[in-house]
């Protein structure tokens, strides 16, 4: 029994999803107060009703909680961001808090990958979350809700998911040999075509199942962040997906559904209350055009410093089932989502002195140049389209916050300023919205790759791969194995069931593959053996969690037949292991360790600035072994494996 919900200070719905089991509960229990004779209102005005009491107590009490079980061991947890409240809960037992509290961070990320700088407006936020059409509205719910399934199944089944990080294909000459590819041929005939509508090709990158084949970045793109390639890996494996599920189909419905576009989620519509469910559950709605690139907001990172959720335009195209082509490009006005950035920047620094109660902006204290900021938000507004009706929205609080602010009949710079502060961020999103976002989920048709350049792009990249598509299909299955050359892991670490190395600098992972279908046999067996080291393996992840946490930094326990190592460390780039620092303890409502929602190495690798001019990168290895190897041979094994997984010499991509 499963639900997540986003909702605003007064109680309105702005998403929900919930599974098949929770509606029922819901409903039986709100149908037994229900008078005689009457039919169930619509399952979103149920919950309207039955949050509204936990809606309120977290916007009016002060010190509000962040999580709560209740009698029925059902448990809450919530979280306000901004404006709007997150709330998951679970009552079958299958989730903890941390749990939650990682898919309501999830939840998050993919909602600022879908709208971007919106987000920072609650009033704006709500108008997309919630649009005014009905069928627009389920169309995105949807679709957000199939994002939710999507990464809900690939963190149960996937190991770079249950770490976060990215996993590559370990086959260094045909990486090389694709990467190659994609810049010289690919990249380079997409940027220099007159069919590519103002759009230039940023990044290009070949993904099997969830795995990396090869990425290519042009000269003048940022990288891209570990966090937003995860979720951008989730919104390729939900337009096409490749999962365990879908290993147990035939594959004509597999290629159908692939062909479609389809995501194959859970299905929640129980016949029997069919007829209570809202209508947006009842409604027809078509497929996006698989043609149509979708609006994303990633990280960019300019000399001038970072910034985040910047407008792109991702094309995510299916080479086979299994196998896609996803490029993300820079679209022709993304230099104004910069400059609302700077000036919402700004603004929010300018509200924050105000309400600490400094005087003008010209003290020495203040880092803001208001006049400056004057000069150039005139030129911004001057510079855009003056027949929109947002530009005369922002014109007009622009002019009130002149006459208030510098003007000698005006306030000046104190507290009285801080809702025009507020007003000149949300007319500044407002801009944002109407040139990224408004009309449709996807880009702009009219500005877009046109569909003849996508199909030769796939055409080439099909060409380029067309001998090894077996080959990498199975490769993605068992990427790196136990006797593996040149590991060999059985034969130089005898009683090593499994590990995990994770480099949280580049946000990349190495690891065995862990087949658990009946179908698949491995080292570890198959079905419910390798099964039943992959619940292990889930589980230690969940318990290192936790105590990295609490401040620790290497973690040994005893499980039965089994030993469990974890260790994170940092070294210097030519590989000398640096002074371990102190973990920051964190509390139980902090979010999430990882990097998909909030990446937390970032933090590590602040604590260990005092290593100045160094390239400081940070490290995890978690292992398994049998119990029955002594412990310091088992130590002795975690420093060789550790040493030699990096070796430039066995894995030069990495």
């Amino acid at each position: 029994m499963k639900c997540l919900l986003i909702a605003s200070e007064s109680a309105e719905v702005l998403f929900h999803w919930s599974d098949r089991e929770y509606r029922q509960n819901i409903q039986e229990k709100y149908g037994v107060s229900q008078e005689e004779g009457e039919g169930l209102p619509a399952f979103e005005d149920i919950l309207s009703t039955l949050f509204a009491p936990i809606i309120i107590s977290c916007s009016t009490l002060e010190d509000s909680y962040t999580s709560f079980t209740t009698e029925n061991n059902h448990i809450y947890v919530l979280h306000q961001f901004d404006e709007c409240l997150y709330i998951a809960v679970n009552g079958d037992g299958e989730e903890k808090e941390d749990d939650l509290r990682r898919k309501l961070y999830v939840l998050k990320k993919m909602v600022e990958v879908m709208f971007g700088m919106v987000t920072l407006s609650g009033n704006l936020l709500r108008k997309e979350l919630r649009p005014q059409d009905t069928e627009q509205r389920a169309r995105l719910w949807n679709y957000l809700q199939s994002l939710l399934e999507t990464y809900s199944l690939l963190r149960e089944n996937d190991q770079s998911f249950l770490v976060e990080a990215v996993e590559r294909l370990i086959h260094p000459q045909l990486c090389e040999l694709c990467i190659e590819f994609l810049e010289r041929r690919l990249v380079q005939q997409l940027n220099s075509s007159v069919e590519r509508a103002g759009e230039e090709v940023l990044h290009a990158f070949v993904l099997v199942h969830t795995k990396l084949l090869a990425f290519y970045s042009s000269r003048n793109a940022s990288i891209l962040s570990p966090s937003d390639l995860l979720a951008l890996i989730v919104m390729a494996q939900n337009m096409y997906p490749s999962n365990v599920d879908l290993d147990d189909m035939s594959p004509e419905v597999s290629n159908e559904k692939a062909g479609r576009g389809e995501t194959p989620v859970f299905e929640f519509v129980d016949p029997e209350i069919q007829m209570a469910e809202d209508s947006l559950h009842t409604l027809e709605i078509n497929p996006p055009d698989p043609a149509s690139p979708r609006r994303v907001f990633l990280e960019v990172s300019h000399k001038d410093g970072l910034y985040p959720m910047m407008p792109h335009s991702m094309y995510c195209l299916s080479l086979w089932p299994g196998i896609t082509l996803v490029l993300l490009t820079k679209i022709s006005s993304s230099a104004l989502a910069i400059s609302v950035y700077k000036y919402l920047e700004d603004f929010d620094k300018l509200e924050k002195r105000l309400h600490e109660g400094h005087g003008a902006p010209a003290s020495a204290r203040s880092p803001l140049n208001m006049q400056d900021i004057r000069s150039k938000m005139d030129k911004f507004i001057k510079s855009l389209e003056p027949h929109d009706l947002q530009y005369a929205q922002l014109q007009n609080v622009w002019a009130e916050f002149k006459s208030r602010a510098f003007s000698r009949a005006g306030s000046g710079f104190n507290k009285d300023l801080i809702p025009w502060c507020k007003n000149m961020k949300t007319q500044l999103c407002g801009i944002y919205r109407q040139c990224f976002l408004t009309g449709s989920l996807s880009a702009d048709v009219t500005h877009r790759l046109s569909a003849g350049l996508q199909e030769r792009a796939q055409a080439m990249v099909r060409e380029k791969l067309v001998d090894w598509k077996d080959f990498l299909l199975v490769k993605s299955k068992r990427n790196i194995t136990m006797v593996s050359y040149p590991f060999l892991f059985l034969n130089d670490f005898p009683g090593l069931v499994h590990f995990i190395c994770v480099d949280r600098a580049t946000g990349q992972m190495i690891a065995p593959s862990l087949n658990i279908t009946e179908r698949t046999t491995s080292e570890l067996g198959k079905g419910p053996v390798a099964n039943y080291i992959k619940n292990k393996v889930w589980a230690l992840v969940r318990t290192t969690r936790r105590y990295l946490q609490k401040g620790y930094s290497t973690v040994t326990l005893r499980d039965g037949d089994f030993y469990f190592c974890y260790f994170l460390w940092f070294e210097n780039e030519t590989g000398y292991k640096l002074q371990s620092v102190d973990i920051p303890v964190l509390a139980d409502d902090s979010p999430p360790i990882g990097m998909l929602a909030y990446d937390y190495y970032k933090l590590l690798r602040y604590y260990s600035k005092n290593h100045k001019g160094e390239n400081v990168k940070c490290y995890e290895l978690l292992t398994v072994h049998l119990g029955v190897i002594p412990t310091e041979i088992i130590l002795q094994h975690c420093r060789q494996l550790a040493s030699k997984l990096w070796e430039p010499s066995r894995n030069p991509l990495l």
